[in-house]
């Protein structure tokens, strides 16, 4: 795990660390002291990527780091898949507004054990997803640091007009989610199992899929600029837990949400782990993170016929899992017809 910085050395005055605040909370900050117009600037910090002006069409700018031990585990991933990682968790803030990836920075910390054959995986997992979505990998920067940090900045573009952000879901808006969920959070845990559970869960299908998902995640870049071109009216990937990510999409828009947590698309593979652990399946869909599934809020008209989209051009299947309300906050459906508040959970590097 990342080293902790001891408190009353670095941060606010009053002695507490950034440990003191949640990443949204820290977010909310760091928006307080950038906020203020800006020529150009069609969209500042705070959504899944920021949105600039030039000329008729909207840049999107986006950057994402990952440091060893608060993101991956250097021992356990290959350094190609954590390359393909590195810029495809880029690419999916760009697919989460709608708009194509265009070009890349790549800067590493690196401490002194790394191999030069490593250098060469990670760059090859780097090429091959930059080939995958058609990025062009221009440049970075390199440093001297005490783990392996990956830093990855980058360049989209959307027409103007048609970029979508979280702050545009309303009232009677259906809350949709691609793909499945969950199944990264399970390769997760998987990750962290004893070496027996860890050898028991890669002799079957299902164990591999889980670690799969984790390490090689998938940018539904076809599939954001579909939903966009079907209204979706809000729109971000789901990064840090389905129930965490909502309710930051309800909070930019002024709104809140109904999910049931029956239709949630749980990952199949994660049954395998649930029948070899005890671990509950809907839980890590709804407050795991890593998925990358895109997470839409849609007029409840165009649900049907962007499913038969997606369906039809990508085989990515398209859930409605709930409804936009007025009422701010989350609650969860049941069967039954009875709601309960549904707590937000979900990764916060600063919280856990």
């Amino acid at each position: 795990m990342a080293t902790a910085v001891p408190r009353g050395e670095r941060g606010r005055p009053d002695g507490a660390g950034t440990g003191a605040l949640g990443e949204d909370q820290l977010v909310g900050l760091l928006r307080t002291l950038l906020s203020g117009p800006a020529p150009g600037v069609a969209l500042g910090a705070g959504d899944d990527a920021a949105l600039v002006q030039i000329g008729s069409h909207l840049i999107v700018l986006t950057a994402d780091m990952l440091v060893d031990g608060v993101h991956f585990e250097r021992e356990r991933v290959s350094a190609h898949d954590l390359g393909h990682k590195a810029l495809t968790v880029n690419v999916s803030d760009v697919a989460a507004m709608g708009g194509s990836p265009r070009f890349a920075l790549v800067s590493l910390g690196l401490p002194d054990d790394v191999a030069s054959n490593w250098m060469v995986e990670l760059y090859g997992g780097l090429r091959d997803a930059a080939a995958e979505y058609a990025v062009a990998v221009v440049g970075g920067d390199t440093t001297r640091a005490d783990r392996v940090v990956i830093s990855v900045a980058l360049t989209g573009e959307v027409a103007a007009g048609r970029a979508v952000t979280r702050a545009g879901a309303r009232p009677g808006d259906r809350v949709c989610v691609t793909g499945s969920l969950g199944a990264a959070a399970g390769g997760l845990w998987l990750s962290h199992a004893s070496p027996a559970e860890v050898a028991s869960a890669l002799s079957a299908e299902w164990g591999r899929e889980l670690l799969a998902a984790l390490d090689r995640p998938v940018a539904r870049v076809g599939e954001g600029q579909t939903l966009a071109a079907a209204g979706a009216t809000a729109m971000m990937d789901v990064s840090d837990g389905l129930a965490l990510d909502l309710s930051r999409l309800c909070r930019e828009s002024g709104v809140g949400a109904a999910v049931r947590p029956a239709d949630v698309p749980v990952a199949a593979s994660l049954h395998g782990l649930e029948r070899q652990a005890g671990v509950r399946p809907l839980d890590l869909a709804l407050g795991g993170g890593d998925d990358y599934e895109l997470l839409a809020t849609l007029p409840s008209g165009a649900v049907d016929g962007v499913a038969a989209q997606l369906r039809e051009r990508f085989g990515t299947p398209l859930t409605e899992i709930g409804e936009v309300r007025l009422e701010p906050g989350l609650v969860a459906v049941e069967a039954d017809g009875s709601e309960r508040p549904l707590e937000p959970a979900g990764w916060d590097p600063f919280g856990g």
